[in-house]
């Protein structure tokens, strides 16, 4: 489905933008008004990750809801797949982060922080992956869900949505307020429980069921969708100057994603992303240049390897901030050439791993390891003399 190639694309390609404004905003003054840009405007790249959590739920859903499935196969294909990438990113990017730094390796230190980073999913941006480990356990239960309710599939995704719409006032009007110091792990880092994103994982997989009705609804109205995400896009401007001067929250709580007029903004900007990835498959139909679509079609086979890889750019890009000083609104020129550097970077480490066996287990597509000429030739004249006897 060459649509899911470019959302793919798209939602992996603004998460690196987002992580690369945070590093150039970090290295321009506080009074600045290129600092003060990039802040009010950051909450418009956050739909990145709903997107990712909604196609997540959109490919899984596409792969299964019509198959005869053993679920314990399911599960020791998905943990291995994706824990793998999981925990070795984790040692990787840390030994990298310990050396780039000039620190000493103290191995048990290390083992003991990456051991905790494991276990609490906290760091490099590997929130996404906690929450799917989680989505895995509980998905044979929303598939059972889906067929069992098969003819109330909008009020199940009815209720989802009202759901996470209390789930967002809960945490940005309620939450900042309650002492959490007692609360078990995934209760207290609610950024890496799954029932914050509940919404976008029905979403994807009610889309997957659906998918000619919502294609045809979404075509149907694309000009008032794409009207609405423009506004609600620069109403995030308006966002982030209201908690700041209203509501008076930190810097943190401005930008969390975790606010009701942002998830109505995702959701709408994830509808629309839609949209634009039906118009790619189309194009593809009546002379797409070649050039655009393998570009396309090679960011999507790393996508989730740009995303694991991601913080060994992210990192370097902050050492090459720090090492020279200039006025902030020359780092907002920059900005597109740290861009590149860093979507170049985490491109190369992951096309390495997918062309190069047997790393493309490290990016969640393991290679198929050749047999070599003289084991191909062995066994052919091996084979009549067993056959013979």
């Amino acid at each position: 489905m060459h649509e899911v190639d470019l959302m793919r694309v798209i939602f992996i390609g603004g998460v690196l933008l987002n992580h690369t404004t945070t590093a150039f905003k970090a290295n321009m003054s506080d009074s600045s008004f290129s600092k003060l840009f990039l802040e009010a405007t950051h909450l418009s790249l956050h739909f990145t990750r709903m997107g990712f959590m909604f196609m997540t739920g959109l490919v899984l859903v596409l792969n299964y809801y019509h198959r005869d499935n053993h679920w314990l196969t399911f599960w020791k294909k998905r943990y291995t797949s994706v824990g793998i990438p999981y925990l070795s990113w984790n040692a990787i990017i840390m030994l990298f982060s310990t050396v780039f730094a000039g620190s000493a390796i103290i191995w048990s230190d290390y083992w003991s922080h990456l051991v905790y980073a494991w276990l609490h999913g906290n760091e490099y941006y590997m929130y996404y992956i906690v929450v799917t480990f989680q989505l895995y356990l509980i998905f044979p239960l929303i598939i059972k869900m889906f067929k069992k309710f098969e003819n109330h599939h909008l009020t199940i995704l009815g209720i989802s949505a009202t759901l996470q719409l209390l789930i967002t006032i809960g945490i940005k009007y309620f939450l900042p307020g309650v002492d959490r110091s007692g609360w078990p792990y995934l209760l207290n880092a609610y950024g890496l429980n799954i029932f914050t994103y509940q919404f976008y994982f029905i979403a994807g997989a009610f889309v997957a069921i659906h998918y000619g009705e919502v294609d045809a609804f979404i075509e149907k109205f694309h000009e008032a969708i794409a009207w609405t995400t423009g506004i609600l896009a620069l109403g995030t401007v308006g966002l982030f100057y209201f908690d700041q001067n209203v509501l008076k929250l930190s810097m943190s709580g401005t930008l969390s994603i975790h606010q009701p007029f942002i998830f109505v903004y995702d959701v709408v900007m994830i509808v629309f992303v839609f949209w634009i990835g039906r118009q790619y498959a189309h194009a593809r139909e009546h002379g797409l240049p070649v050039w655009i679509d393998k570009v396309i079609k090679s960011l999507s086979k790393v996508s989730f390897g740009l995303y694991l890889v991601q913080s060994l750019p992210v990192l370097t890009l902050y050492g090459i901030l720090s090492l020279f000083s200039a006025p902030s609104w020359v780092m907002l020129l920059l900005l597109p050439i740290g861009y590149a550097f860093v979507l170049g970077g985490a491109f190369l480490i992951s096309w390495f791993c997918y062309k190069v066996p047997p790393f493309g287990i490290l990016i969640g597509r393991p290679q198929k390891l050749k047999r070599s000429k003289f084991n191909v030739k062995n066994n052919q004249s091996i084979k009549p003399a067993i056959e013979k006897e």
